[in-house]
């Protein structure tokens, strides 16, 4: 929910500008994840030479189902991603996955929010992605090849699909 994300940029002391440290690249991360669908392993492995900005798209090279894809990238996704353009040559995101796991439970826990987990982003970006994408684009892009899974994490409800009948 928007006053959730607004909590953990406010706990992060994150104001929309580069970031300071570890703490607000992990919401960076967390807007990113929102806007990609991606895994926080892919996040975190990501480098700038599988980053095009330009043509605004992604590679990811290792992901769960084992296959290569490419990931659009909307505008706010370029925006979050040039905010690290010089922390690190090859990293996007400078921290592991231990670090990663841990700054994101300390910030959530610094908010009180108790039922919120990082993984919850790919749920939150698949409903936010179909109202804007056909169902096949929008498996494509998280990396689903077959409409099953893409079902687990498509959230919307009956009242958010009415709204598109009209």
């Amino acid at each position: 929910a928007q006053d959730e994300i607004d909590r953990l940029c406010l706990a992060a002391n994150w104001d929309n500008n580069v970031p300071v440290n570890s703490t607000q690249q992990i919401i960076i991360a967390f807007l990113f994840a929102i806007e990609t669908a991606m895994r926080a392993g892919e996040i975190v492995g990501l480098t700038w030479d599988r980053v095009y900005l330009k043509d605004r798209y992604l590679v990811l090279n290792e992901t769960k189902n084992g296959t290569k894809r490419n990931v659009p990238l909307s505008k706010r996704a370029v925006e979050l991603l040039t905010l690290l353009k010089g922390l690190d040559k090859k990293q996007v995101f400078t921290c592991n996955s231990q670090s990663f796991d841990t700054l994101w439970r300390k910030l959530r826990d610094r908010c009180q929010i108790t039922d919120l987990h990082f993984h919850d982003t790919r749920h939150e970006a698949c409903t936010r992605l179909a109202r804007k994408l056909e169902v096949l684009d929008l498996a494509r892009m998280i990396g689903h090849k077959d409409l099953r899974s893409l079902m687990v994490y498509y959230n919307a409800t009956a009242s958010e699909i009415a709204t598109r009948l009209d």
